[in-house]
């Protein structure tokens, strides 16, 4: 019985994959030619200068290590965002490492990374952790799918602010940024660092090959085509064939929500000649002991820490 409704449900997933494959290569080709990727740059400006207005509401420390809580006018007029920004102790230069959270049934915000950011400080790293749109409670269930074209745009702006307040952060070296991502962090961070080169490495956890992958997921937009046809506009591959710097990528053998597939495009979209894939018994979460080991001696290396 459970093989017969295996096959069952395996025909019906093919069926709707050559659906949507159709549906999204008419809206793909629509967008490609009307839309080039030297326009889409000009979806993401934003003033580099604008003032962060950073608040601190407090600080603790973790022995020698300072975490600070705060937030940063992201984009002016906008809620600002909550960060964490953690500090060794010393006069530097330090590496930087922007943390991205996943979307997820815990720890789906900024503390995701915490712990292993206060560790990579003991190494000489200031990071910074940002909370996403997905760390409000319900976001995905409630979001409005006719928003997430505008929605988007902002993420990668924010995403782009937290990266400039990193670099312009006290006593940080800027030629040795890092980026982690988990889950929608990775994708929305992957189109953030296809604009400009963001870091000198990154690592992508968790991450599929189209933000479509996930959109259907919850509440279904009036016209799935016009959704299609005005997003078209990240798909991530033509953002992930510009990322310049070394990549290091951690999927998971048995993820309900990445495919083989999605992660192989995903990674074989990737032009960097230093580019690493590797795959782990743990699920979506990916919270292994050996997936941060590894995690954290790929950021030792490739940002040449103690």
């Amino acid at each position: 019985m459970n093989n017969h409704k295996s096959v069952f449900f395996e025909i019906i997933s093919i069926t709707s994959l050559l659906f949507f494959i159709i549906e999204l290569g008419v809206a793909q080709n629509n967008s490609s030619e009307e839309f080039p990727f030297e326009q889409r740059i000009a979806l993401f400006e934003y003033d580099k200068k604008a003032d962060f207005e950073i608040k601190k509401i407090k600080s603790e420390k973790r022995g020698t290590v300072t975490i600070h809580d705060i937030t940063f006018i992201g984009i002016l007029g906008r809620k600002p965002i909550e960060a964490y920004i953690v500090e060794p102790e010393g006069p530097g230069p330090f590496a930087g490492i922007l943390w991205g959270h996943w979307l997820g049934h815990h720890t789906s915000d900024r503390n995701q990374y915490l712990d292993e950011a206060v560790n990579m400080a003991s190494k000489g790293v200031i990071s910074v952790l940002i909370n996403a749109m997905w760390s409000e409670p319900s976001w995905f269930g409630s979001r409005i799918p006719e928003e997430d074209y505008q929605s988007s745009i902002h993420q990668v702006i924010e995403m782009r602010r937290a990266m400039d307040l990193l670099i312009n952060y006290k006593n940080v070296d800027e030629t040795r940024i890092g980026f982690v991502g988990h889950d929608y962090s990775g994708m929305y961070g992957a189109i953030a660092a296809g604009l400009e080169p963001l870091a000198k490495t990154y690592v992508f956890i968790a991450v599929t090959s189209s933000l479509y992958d996930w959109a259907f997921l919850a509440k279904q937009p009036k016209s799935k085509v016009q959704y299609i046809r005005q997003n078209a506009v990240f798909e991530l591959t033509d953002f992930i064939r510009k990322l310049k710097g070394s990549v290091f990528c951690q999927f998971s053998n048995n993820d309900p929500y990445v495919s083989k597939v999605g992660s192989n495009l995903f990674f074989n979209a990737l032009t960097s000649s230093d580019k690493l894939k590797k795959r782990y018994d743990s699920g979506h979460f990916m919270g292994g002991k050996d997936v941060r080991s590894d995690r954290e001696s790929w950021l030792i290396e490739q940002l040449d820490l103690n």
